[in-house]
């Protein structure tokens, strides 16, 4: 794919302006081009708020890089407590010569591309998605517990039984907890949702299964999810831009409460900290708590 310039994320503009008419390369907005598909040297300009992540983040850079013209323009940035500091060294190491300055907490580096970068073809293959001997599923640097599985998930895995009918499965992550809900024979079909492009095309590598059917979606965005499903699970996500952020959890469950028919039931697991209750009685009629565990919790809900 080509394209004038490249936007990867939402920086805030009193930091860095986006370029006019850049394509959205950033995997957690949905409808947005995927970074990898930017043609090699196809770009005069980019602008990337760097994820934390380091595998993840380097390997964003590394595909910037890739996709802009020699002597295109980079500004990377990120909060200083988000990775920011670490920034001019990788693209230093990448053969940058990097231009450095601070704005409201973040630190901004700009530089041009050189005519031959380094160590690009590494950094993008250690960022890229892969089979994970241990998990045996396919996942990729930057996807919520992308290399254990979470223990939240585990503790829901164990209260779950044998599901019925149409669900969901909202924040399906590479597609572990809705895999094992398509053991079940009486489960017709399966809505695997996730804000995260990357998520979803592990998830369906991961779940071979005719039920299933896979969303790119914000299921907080009104009809992004039908109205008459029999269940829900889920594992709602709490931070946003690396800060925690309760109310995506109380989304999650508005969601899986106007995705439910009447008597359909939702089964959600939350750190033990983070007070989902209230939102809970709120928009369902019947709560009851199964489990807690290892500072993890487990609820059952009936609309």
């Amino acid at each position: 794919m080509d394209a004038a310039a490249l936007l990867y994320g939402l920086p805030r503009p009193d930091v860095a302006a986006a370029p006019r008419g850049a394509t959205q390369t950033s995997p957690l907005i949905p409808g947005s081009s995927a970074l990898e598909t930017i043609a090699d040297a196809a770009v005069g300009e980019a602008v990337v708020l760097a994820p934390p992540g380091t595998l993840e983040r380097d390997a964003v850079l590394a595909h910037a890089l890739r996709a802009l013209r020699p002597g295109g323009r980079l500004t990377a940035l990120a909060a200083k407590d988000k990775g920011g500091a670490r920034l001019r060294k990788v693209l230093e190491a990448f053969g940058c010569k990097v231009d450095e300055t601070s704005r409201r907490h973040h630190r901004i580096c700009a530089c041009a591309r050189p005519d031959a970068p380094t160590g690009l073809d590494t950094a993008i293959a250690a960022g890229a998605a892969r089979l994970d001997p241990s998990l045996d599923l396919w996942t990729q640097p930057g996807v919520f517990s992308w290399d254990r599985i979470d223990p939240g998930t585990a503790l829901l895995l164990k209260q779950l039984p044998a599901m019925q009918g149409r669900g969901a499965d909202l924040g399906c992550g590479i597609g572990l907890l809705g895999g094992k809900v398509l053991d079940a024979a009486s489960v017709s079909s399966l809505i695997l949702a996730d804000l995260d492009r990357r998520a979803v095309d592990a998830a369906r590598r991961n779940v071979v299964d005719p039920r299933a059917v896979f969303a790119w979606a914000d299921v907080r965005q009104p009809g992004a999810l039908p109205s008459d499903l029999d269940f829900v699970v889920m594992n709602p996500p709490f931070h946003a831009a690396g800060a925690e952020d309760q109310s995506l959890g109380a989304g999650f469950v508005a969601a899986a409460a106007g995705a439910l028919k009447r008597g359909g039931r939702c089964w959600l697991v939350a750190n033990r900290h983070l007070p989902y209750e209230a939102p809970l009685r709120a928009d369902f009629a019947a709560v009851s708590l199964l489990a807690e565990s290892d500072g993890y919790k487990v609820y059952e809900a009936r609309r």
